[in-house]
């Protein structure tokens, strides 16, 4: 019983991030980004979303909760390293949409798919030490 429990817990979880990456691309759509990428999955990490604006590549890791504080709290500083990687991994493979700036943002949704975005969350320089 309880082993058939955790599995509907994860599909609610995986559901639930699901979701939240939908409405994480409508808001960035809706705020003018052209959507590049939807998890991307290499061999050294996964991105959420990949997105461009105004000729800035921006990676987007989205991170849903109950609540907007512990979906802040719930991006570890080695999660970061592997989206830098996985970022690093796409340009190699993508060099003429990966041309220009690069950032690395996050999109925090809370209860009832309420988000926030937030650019600018992290740098390779502050999280790899670059």
């Amino acid at each position: 019983m309880a082993a058939s429990q955790s599995v509907r817990q994860k599909r609610k979880a995986q559901t639930r991030g699901r979701l939240a990456e939908i409405a994480a691309a409508i808001l960035l759509s809706l705020k003018g980004y052209r959507i590049l990428a939807w998890r991307f999955r290499c061999p050294v990490g996964e991105i959420d979303l990949i997105a461009r604006r105004f000729g800035t590549v921006v990676f987007v890791e989205v991170k849903a909760r109950r609540d907007m504080e512990a979906a802040a709290h719930a991006i570890s500083n080695r999660q970061q390293a592997r989206i830098i990687r996985a970022a690093e991994y796409w340009s190699m493979h993508h060099e003429a949409a990966a041309r220009g700036d690069w950032r690395f943002d996050v999109v925090l949704v809370g209860a009832a798919m309420w988000c926030r975005h937030i650019k600018h969350a992290f740098t390779a320089d502050a999280v790899l030490g670059h």
